[in-house]
């Protein structure tokens, strides 16, 4: 069992990745942009995050970089879970250290495959 953050400012797709995610047998915990998910990301030590991009506050590549920046972030696996495809954004966020990239939307099983890979 491995502690995930899932991070995104849509309610529902929270809900459904905390449902896949527990379903599976993780414990999950959630906020709801990047600013919520640092606080989490100190408060709750988690072993993977999967973070959305656009989001109000901070989004996922500046939350992504602070997180870089936390002792507890240095190494840790985060995946960035978006609709958007432009390779600016891949490259940049490549640049950030973001360990792997999820298409929105997700498919379940591959989720699944890539979190027992890294956490």
């Amino acid at each position: 069992m491995s502690r995930i953050l899932a991070v995104d400012d849509t309610l529902a797709l929270r809900a459904m990745l905390t449902e896949c995610l527990t379903r599976a047998g993780h414990l999950v915990t959630t906020a709801g942009d990047g600013a919520e998910a640092l606080e989490r990301l100190r408060a709750d030590r988690p072993d993977l995050v999967i973070t959305d991009l656009n989001m109000p506050r901070m989004d996922g590549l500046d939350f992504i970089a602070a997180a870089r920046q936390e002792p507890v972030g240095r190494g840790l696996p985060i995946l960035l879970l978006t609709s958007e495809t432009a390779p600016e954004l891949r490259r940049r966020a490549r640049a950030v250290k973001a360990t792997g990239w999820l298409q929105k939307p997700f498919e379940p099983k591959r989720m699944l495959s890539l979190v027992a890979q890294l956490a």
